[in-house]
């Protein structure tokens, strides 16, 4: 099993109406679907990086729109929307339900008309699949990992996790710093050139997750 990342970038006639009014110029330069129903009436949640004003203005472009509950957080809006249908294309939403892969969240709209996501499947499924989207708009592959069904959140190894744990202990990330690569050494019981090193691998891995989040990896 496969896991996809993949970017499209959709003609003006199949952009939802939600992020044309991004694109058009908001606040907002970024829109997550955390959550979707498969049912004829689209049920959505969204989040937004803009406020509770930006994202209203955005979502009062869907004609669809029937009902709308919009909170804001302390880095976002969150939106729940129920359409009466989601204003995509019908051959777009036909490709996509008949697709023999799995979607997972979120989807990402960008305000350059970039759409985000992920797909899970077996290879032959991911081409077909890949093949069918490309007549709808400019789709472009960025990311391929093996499906991994437990996924730890960060990959940290047993002793890397034990590492950070060590350094928080003795205050190395404190500001200013009051622990050493010494102390975490001493916490470990190793070397301190064994010690620094776990900390640096245990960081690049919380890096490397904290940007595929960000980016579109698990957003």
């Amino acid at each position: 099993m496969k896991r996809i990342q993949f970017s499209v970038t959709y003609p003006d006639r199949f952009v939802h109406p939600f992020q044309r009014r991004i694109m058009d110029g908001t606040p907002i330069t970024r829109a997550e679907l955390l959550m979707w129903s498969p049912t004829a009436e689209a049920t959505t949640l969204f989040w937004c990086d803009g406020d509770r004003e930006a994202t209203e203005a955005a979502i009062a472009d869907i004609d669809s729109l029937l009902v709308s509950n919009v909170v804001e957080d302390t880095d976002g809006t969150y939106t729940f929307l129920q359409q009466a249908d989601y204003e995509f294309p019908t051959p777009l939403l036909e490709t996509i339900s008949e697709s023999r892969v799995i979607f997972l969240p979120p989807v990402v709209f960008r305000e350059t008309g970039e759409v985000l996501f992920e797909a899970v499947g077996e290879s032959a499924a991911l081409s077909t699949f890949h093949e069918d989207l490309s007549e709808f708009g400019d789709l472009a592959i960025e990311r391929v990992r093996e499906f991994e069904r437990v996924h730890s959140p960060s990959r940290l190894t047993d002793r890397q996790r034990a590492a950070l744990d060590a350094a928080v202990s003795v205050g190395y990330y404190e500001v200013p710093r009051e622990g050493t690569v010494a102390d975490i050494a001493s916490a470990l019981d190793c070397a301190p050139s064994t010690a620094g090193e776990l900390v640096r691998k245990a960081e690049a891995t919380v890096i490397e997750h904290y940007t595929q989040r960000r980016d579109g990896g698990d957003y």
